[in-house]
């Protein structure tokens, strides 16, 4: 008896027409199947890429603060060497003293050689990271677009599936090609 009351929506109506060979429903439907896989990848893509690319980033940071300390490291080492020259040019030629000040200099300039070419080689490697990081990033931003567009093609198929309309379904197709396109770019950038 309550089966005579029962209120049909729009969901009803669709799975109805599934049931009697709807061909054109069901064409949606595995289209916005595979859509929301490709949707669902793209998506986990663009988190990856934003994470590795946030990584990369920090190790910039890292090796920055490395050679910066580098630098300052030979900074102090060639103040010491200053101060040995300056010793050695105010003492008596002949003096004991002069001969220390003398050994200091040379042991300073040779200690300075390694710490140089340690923070220049820290220097390269912030820039190796910070490209990295752009790298990532602009995979990063055509991984979301591709996955924005798959959404939005995703919604005009449910819209599609709703009013039936031709039309629709070329849009909701032509914005899944774009956001493939979008995500195979972002796949070969990688």
């Amino acid at each position: 008896m309550t089966d005579e009351f029962e209120i049909h929506g729009p969901h009803d109506h669709a799975v109805e027409h599934a049931s009697h060979g709807d061909t054109f429903s069901a064409r949606i439907a595995v289209m916005t199947a595979i859509l929301a896989t490709l949707g669902a990848f793209g998506s986990y893509q663009s988190g990856n890429t934003e994470n590795l690319a946030l990584i990369a980033k920090n190790e910039a940071a890292i090796s920055k603060t490395e050679a910066a300390k580098q630098w300052g490291y030979f900074q102090a080492k060639g103040e010491k060497q200053n101060l040995a020259e300056l010793g050695a040019a105010i003492v008596d030629p002949t003096s004991a003293a002069r001969s220390k000040f003398e050994a200091d200099v040379n042991k300073y300039r040779e200690q300075k050689e390694p710490i140089r070419q340690q923070a220049e080689a820290l220097e390269k490697d912030v820039e190796r990271a910070n490209a990295r990081s752009e790298t990532l990033l602009h995979s990063h931003h055509h991984w979301a677009q591709a996955t924005t567009a798959v959404q939005i093609s995703i919604a005009l198929a449910a819209i599609t599936l709703l009013t039936r309309k031709r039309w629709l379904q070329v849009m909701s197709f032509g914005v899944a090609v774009c956001g493939v396109s979008l995500g195979a770019a972002a796949l070969l950038s990688w």
